[in-house]
């Protein structure tokens, strides 16, 4: 029996050293800006998205694997492929869309964890929240190195497990949710296709794809004796499964945020949420105290996460595309237009709120950016995974292509949509 354990033990703990990126980027894709999201789609149409947990999971880990081998076999970002291999305005275009998009999402999250906190701490202000978020982040991202970085937001990831406690607080139908996870729901009508478009821009964001080609190379710099290491099918196949956990996680927390809010608001008359803070009270004199805290701290929790991911994938794409010192491994005197910019993101994120621009809002216009650059983002991925001038003998097998490729047209159709919906909203 004691052999039995220790074999278990010693399992999980192998397993659980050999994730690492991919999990956490697939946390960071369930920011509270993707709480946010999830939680109107429940609130609105009940159980009807469910199914959409499962169609995005594929098309996520398909290019975030397509992403990692870049990072993995040319020892550079998705920017230094983009700079290496393709014409300078693709480059500055991709700069261009995701520099706002990306510190109005860490505005957003910044709000949100801020919002939370004064719910769970009422004689705080919610302000005060997001100013002492904001200098905790910066102040770990700039003093820890890497090594501590990455554990940290690796168990982190830890705190997404309540996601996966909070719907069975409340009396569930089963046979309902099997038949809507497995039965897909359309409604041709401009607000659920509203949401459709939303979920997808939310789970498929451009940041995570340059942060994982990125962070994958960090990921080998850190590895003694670099020069030595060969990238082999065994080395591949270890970040394959690294990233499909990563994304498995993503998806099972995404789909329970949408069954939380899909049975416990819907049902209880609550249609219309905006924010995250919203959500988690309307869960409290409906599912009450524990299913409300857990929902608020994983919120703090997500933000955690996605924060220093956000700013981080930003800053490898400026400072990649200048020539600039870069890299978490790094500390700041040896990198230190590095650290300004992840500095700089992070402050423009909180101004945000001092500004007018409404986290709502915010939201709005970062899903618009990344729903336009989702799909040429994608294209070049897919175009670099298949040039053997690149990858070499690891190319794009045929499933990756195909997941690949469908992940293009739904992105498009949905950037498509997206433009449609807000032109006609106007």
């Amino acid at each position: 029996m004691m052999n039995n354990r220790t074999k278990l033990k010693n399992k999980l703990t192998n397993f659980w050293k050999l994730l690492g990126p991919g999990l956490v980027t697939g946390a960071s894709d369930d920011d509270p800006s993707g709480i946010a999201t999830y939680s109107q789609a429940g609130a609105a149409y009940g159980l009807s998205t469910l199914w959409t947990a499962l169609i995005a999971f594929p098309l996520m880990a398909a290019i975030q694997q397509m992403c990692a081998r870049i990072g993995l076999v040319t020892s550079h970002g998705l920017t230094g492929a983009l700079k290496n291999y393709y014409p300078r305005p693709i480059l500055y275009l991709m700069l261009l869309f995701s520099f706002p998009a990306i510190v109005m999402n860490i505005g957003a999250d910044i709000a949100g964890m801020g919002a939370v906190g004064n719910l769970l701490f009422p004689s705080v202000d919610a302000t005060y929240f997001s100013v002492l978020f904001t200098i905790v982040l910066l102040g770990l991202i700039i003093y820890l190195p890497y090594q501590k970085i990455a554990a940290t937001l690796k168990y982190l990831c830890i705190v997404m497990l309540v996601y996966f406690i909070v719907p069975f607080l409340y009396k569930q139908d089963f046979t309902q949710i099997l038949k809507s996870t497995i039965i897909p729901t359309l409604k041709f009508d401009k607000e659920f296709m509203g949401i459709l478009v939303g979920i997808l821009g939310t789970t498929i964001s451009p940041y995570l794809f340059f942060w994982q080609a990125s962070i994958e190379v960090e990921e080998m710099n850190k590895i003694k004796n670099k020069k030595h290491l060969i990238v082999n099918k065994k080395i591949i196949h270890e970040i394959n499964e690294d990233v499909d956990f990563g994304m498995s996680f993503s998806g099972f927390v995404m789909y329970f945020i949408i069954l939380t809010t899909g049975t416990v608001l819907f049902n209880g008359g609550i249609h219309q949420i905006d924010t995250v803070e919203q959500a988690a009270m309307a869960l409290k004199p409906l599912a009450g105290d524990l299913a409300y805290f857990l929902f608020a701290v994983g919120i703090i929790g997500t933000g955690l996460i996605a924060i220093p991911v956000l700013s981080g994938s930003l800053s490898y794409i400026i400072t990649e595309t200048f020539g600039w010192e870069q890299g978490l491994n790094k500390k700041f005197h040896e990198a230190k237009a590095f650290y300004s910019v992840i500095g700089t993101s992070l402050i423009l994120g909180l101004s945000l709120n001092y500004i007018g621009i409404s986290p709502i809002k915010a939201l709005i216009y970062t899903a618009v950016l990344y729903g336009l650059t989702a799909p040429i983002l994608i294209a070049i991925i897919l175009h670099i995974s298949n040039n053997k001038k690149v990858m070499g003998r690891f190319t794009n097998s045929r499933t990756s292509n195909i997941l690949g490729f469908a992940a293009l047209v739904i992105m498009t159709a949905a950037a498509v949509a997206l433009i449609y919906l807000q032109w006609a909203t106007d």
